[in-house]
């Protein structure tokens, strides 16, 4: 059997209908959200990364995108995936708690699923990871749940994400960064949501 060809897509929304300021471009861990997560995709080895952003002018001024393909939505990536591409691995940006290791396992432990996804000790989650068979669909708006998604274990918790100022200051604390010299702090926005591929 020859061996996957894996892409990689970090969606990268900008977020700032709920924070006031571009999510993937706040400060963490000497760089962004952003940074960080392109450095743990880049440490997967994938065959190919692309992120999809809202505002490519801002993220190539603040962001290290070497190596990557910039794209504006979910259908521009897949459309820009190498035709040899059997999976597609899905990160957000605003999730630094995910790893490369988490993304290993998923790929590892998938098998031939359609859809298949990290199962936390708390629930499903981020990353996931799609099969070629179903990029037309994911085109065309399919989401996650609209697949019988194959869970795949993970220790610990789901990791942060950041989607109100609580959050932000909630994933920078756990990364042992001060808030204050460089880090943004501003009130906490309330609410939550159920996201999709395309937030």
């Amino acid at each position: 059997m020859s061996e996957p060809v894996v892409a990689g897509l970090v969606l990268a929304a900008d977020g700032t209908g709920t924070l006031g300021r571009p999510k993937p471009l706040l400060p963490y861990a000497g760089g962004t959200l952003l940074d960080h997560a392109l450095a743990t995709a880049r440490a997967c080895e994938l065959d190919q990364l692309l992120v999809a952003v809202d505002r490519p002018g801002k993220v190539r001024e603040r962001c290290d995108v070497s190596g990557t393909q910039i794209v504006g939505t979910l259908p521009a990536a897949i459309d820009a995936l190498d035709p040899a591409t059997t999976v597609l691995v899905v990160l957000r940006s605003d999730q630094p708690g995910v790893t490369a290791a988490t993304v290993r396992v998923l790929l590892a432990a998938r098998g031939d699923a359609q859809a298949a996804a990290c199962l936390y000790a708390d629930g499903r989650g981020y990353p996931y990871a799609f099969s070629s068979e179903i990029f037309d669909e994911l085109r065309s708006g399919a989401q996650p749940d609209d697949y019988d998604v194959a869970e795949v274990p993970v220790p610990g918790p789901t990791p942060l994400d950041v989607h109100t100022w609580a959050d932000y200051e909630a994933v920078v604390a756990a990364a042992g960064q001060p808030l204050g010299g460089g880090v943004m702090v501003a009130p906490v926005s309330a609410g939550a949501r159920r996201r999709g591929l395309r937030d």
